[in-house]
C-alpha cells in the first residue's frame, strides 16, 4: 500500500526550528505506517502546506497530491488529523469524491474511523462538522475582536494607510500632515 501523508499547518510560525508541528505530524504518520509494514504499507511521498489555511483546497501540496491520485501513484492517504485537509464539509467531500473515484483509502493517524462501514462514514462526517464549525466559530471571535479594537479607536494592523502614521505605543493612527496635503489633491 502506498502511503502518501498529507501535512498542513496554518501559519508560518508553526514551522520555525524551535517547534515544527509539520515535523511532527509526519513523525506520527510515518509511526502510523511503520506499524502496518508487515501489511505492506510503504511512505511512497509526502506534501507538505506549510502556512495554509484549511478554509480551502488551493494549497500546493493538497494539489500535488490530488495529481499524484489521479495518476494512480497513491493507494492510501494519511494525515494526523481530518482537518489538514479541510475545515470545509462541501470541500472535504470534494477531496473525498477524487480518492474514492480512484480506490484510494482516507485514514487519520489519531482518528479511528472506517470509511468503508455506515458507521464510519457518520463518524467522519461528524468530525468535519466540528472541524467546519471550529472554523466558523474562530472567523465569528476574530471579527468580533476587531470590530470591537476599531471601537476603540485601536487600528487592526496591515499597511499603514497613506496620511497616516501607526504609534505602536497606543496602537493607533494619527494623521501625517504632510501625506494629508496629497490625500486632499487626490480627492480634489
Amino acid at each position: 500500500m502506498r502511503c502518501a501523508i498529507l501535512t498542513r499547518v496554518s501559519t508560518e510560525e508553526q514551522t520555525c526550528p524551535d517547534y515544527n508541528s509539520l515535523q511532527t505530524q509526519r513523525e506520527i504518520c510515518e509511526h502510523y505506517v511503520e506499524v502496518r509494514r508487515d501489511k505492506g504499507w510503504v511512505v511512497a511521498d509526502v506534501y507538505e502546506d506549510a502556512g495554509y489555511s484549511g478554509k480551502n483546497l488551493r494549497r500546493p501540496g493538497l494539489q500535488a497530491l490530488l495529481r499524484d491520485v489521479r495518476r494512480g501513484l497513491v493507494d492510501v492517504v494519511l494525515t494526523y488529523e481530518i482537518d489538514r485537509i479541510s475545515r470545509s464539509l462541501h470541500d472535504f467531500h470534494q477531496f473525498w469524491s477524487v480518492l474514492q473515484a480512484h480506490d484510494v483509502v482516507f485514514v487519520s493517524a489519531t482518528q479511528a474511523f472506517d470509511t468503508s462501514t455506515p458507521a464510519g462514514i457518520l463518524m467522519l462526517n461528524v468530525l468535519l462538522s466540528f472541524a467546519q464549525y471550529e472554523r466558523e466559530l474562530t472567523v465569528e471571535r476574530t471579527t468580533a475582536k476587531m470590530l470591537a479594537r476599531a471601537n476603540k479607536g485601536l487600528w487592526n494592523g496591515g499597511f499603514v494607510p497613506l496620511g497616516y502614521d501607526y504609534d505602536a505605543a497606543s496602537q493607533t493612527l494619527s494623521p501625517n500632515r504632510d501625506e494629508a496635503k496629497t490625500i486632499v489633491a487626490i480627492f480634489d
